[in-house]
C-alpha cells in the first residue's frame, strides 16, 4: 500500500528525525509513504479572515498536486495537517472561493482529496492491533504523556479525535507497550508562534504543560508538532535555568517512539538532536 505523503518544510530541516523515523516505520508496518512529486509550503497558519484568498493558494496547490497522484494524502506535522484539512474543507464547501482560487492557480481542484494524519493511518488503515503485533521492543514501564496541543483537535470538524476527550494518542502509546499518562494540559496551547516575539508567554504556557505532565507521573512527553516540541524543550531549559524545574524530561516525536518500539536503530532516529535524551531512561527501564 502506498499513501501520498506531504513532509512539509520543517521535516526537511529542523525535524528530520520526525520524517525519517516515520518513513522507516511505514516500511516495517507494510506500507509506503510516497512523497509528493511537487509540493510547496502549506503556509504554516490557516488564514483567520474568510476573504484571505492569498493565504489559501499555497495549501490548495499542495492539495491539487496530491489529488493528481491519488485520493488520499497524509502528513506528520499537526500544523500542516490542520492547514491542509481546513483548506480542503473550504474548497469543498464554498463554490465561490473554490472558483477564485482555482483561477489563481490554474486548476480545477474540487476539494475531494481525503486528508488524514499519520496517526489516523496507523489507527484506521493499519490498525493499532497490527502495530502492537509488529513491536519488537516493547516500551513497557515508560510512562508517556501524549501532548495533542491545538492543531490535531481543533476546530472540531477537522480534528482527528474528540476535541475535549481524545484517546487516539493514548491508544497508540498502549500499542507500543507504554503506560499512557493522562494530564489536564494535554490539549492546551504551548504558545505556538509567540516564541518569535514573546518568549515569556511561551515559557509560561509550555511550562504549565510540562508541570501538568510531570505531576501526573509522565517520564516523557510525546508530540506530533515540531513547533510544540521546540517550545516544550526550550521552555524546560529556561525553567531549569531559573530554578523552577528540577528535572527535564524528553520531548519526542511520536514516530521516534514508534521507531524504537519497532526495533529501528537508535542512531537513525535523530535522538541525539533532542535536548533531553531518552536513551538513559531506556537503559534505566531495561527496554
Amino acid at each position: 500500500m502506498k499513501i501520498s505523503y506531504y513532509p512539509g518544510c520543517t521535516l526537511n530541516t529542523y525535524a528530520k528525525g520526525f520524517d525519517t523515523s516515520a518513513r522507516e516505520s511505514s516500511v516495517l508496518l507494510g506500507f509506503e509513504l510516497k512523497e509528493l512529486d511537487k509540493w510547496n509550503c502549506c503556509g504554516a497558519t490557516f488564514p483567520l479572515t474568510p476573504d484571505n484568498i492569498m493565504g489559501l493558494l499555497g495549501p490548495t496547490s499542495v492539495l491539487n498536486n496530491a489529488r493528481q497522484e491519488g485520493d488520499t494524502l497524509t502528513t506528520l506535522c499537526s500544523v500542516c495537517y490542520n492547514v491542509l484539512k481546513r483548506t480542503n474543507k473550504v474548497i469543498n464547501d464554498n463554490t465561490e472561493t473554490r472558483n477564485i482560487i482555482n483561477d489563481h492557480i490554474d486548476s480545477d481542484y474540487s476539494g475531494d482529496l481525503n486528508v488524514i494524519h499519520y496517526l489516523e493511518v496507523l489507527k484506521d488503515k493499519i490498525g493499532f492491533d497490527k502495530v502492537a503485533a509488529a513491536v519488537k521492543r516493547p516500551l513497557k514501564g515508560i510512562k508517556a504523556g501524549a501532548y495533542y496541543g491545538c492543531a490535531l483537535l481543533r476546530p472540531a470538524d477537522v480534528g482527528i479525535d474528540n476535541a475535549e476527550s481524545p484517546a487516539i494518542f493514548e491508544d497508540f502509546l498502549k500499542a507500543l507497550g507504554c503506560t499512557p499518562v493522562d494530564f489536564p494540559n494535554k490539549i492546551e496551547c504551548c504558545g505556538a508562534h509567540l516564541a518569535m516575539n514573546n518568549e515569556g508567554i511561551v515559557t509560561k504556557l509550555s511550562g504549565n504543560i510540562i508541570s501538568s505532565a510531570k505531576d501526573r507521573g509522565a517520564e516523557i512527553i510525546v508530540s506530533a508538532c515540531p513547533l510544540c516540541q521546540y517550545n516544550l524543550e526550550g521552555s524546560q531549559q529556561k525553567m531549569a535555568e531559573d530554578g523552577s524545574l528540577n528535572r527535564e524530561i524528553p520531548v519526542l516525536y511520536f514516530t521516534q517512539l514508534l521507531g524504537l518500539a519497532l526495533g529501528q536503530d537508535e542512531n537513525t532516529l535523530g535522538l541525539e538532536n533532542m535536548l533531553c535524551d531518552i536513551r538513559p531512561l531506556l537503559k534505566e527501564k531495561g527496554v
